[in-house]
């Protein structure tokens, strides 16, 4: 794999193209780090002072993780003179780290905003049927092995 990735990158041309790159790439990685540190924290955090009966540090998660990235990308969206590594760093790295149901939630918005309704929920149902067939079936070869 780490061949693969580097004629990718030789490949790519100028320097100034693996530049791009490669600062696109730190960026993500920064908002990553970043991202997946205040999850912890945040869920931890919540967790204590609420309980573990009920997921409450994830359900806070994920939806401070859903008003991040709808007000990211809507401001980003609106604003043309705002620099586009600021979306490497929050929605891409950070928020992408912090949680993914923030994406689901913002690509199902967008399927219904785009007029697809039937689309959008079957995304939305399909994502979530299919996640805990997913997840049960995981834990059953891992209950099995």
């Amino acid at each position: 794999m780490p061949i693969v990735a580097a004629s990718l990158f030789l490949r790519l041309g100028s320097e100034t193209n693996r530049r791009t790159v490669l600062q696109k790439y730190l960026l993500i990685a920064i908002g990553g780090a970043l991202g997946s540190i205040a999850r912890y924290w945040v869920a931890n955090t919540v967790a204590g002072r609420m309980g573990f009966r009920f997921p409450y540090g994830t359900l806070v998660v994920n939806l401070t993780a859903c008003l991040v990235i709808g007000f990211t990308m809507t401001y980003m969206g609106r604003r043309a003179s705002l620099d586009p590594a600021w979306r490497y760093l929050i929605p891409i790295g950070f928020i992408g780290a912090y949680s993914t149901f923030s994406t689901y939630e913002w690509e199902t918005l967008a399927t219904l905003r785009s007029g697809a309704i039937f689309l959008a929920a079957l995304y939305a149902g399909g994502s979530l049927v299919l996640g805990l067939i997913a997840v049960w079936g995981g834990a059953m070869i891992a209950e099995a092995i």
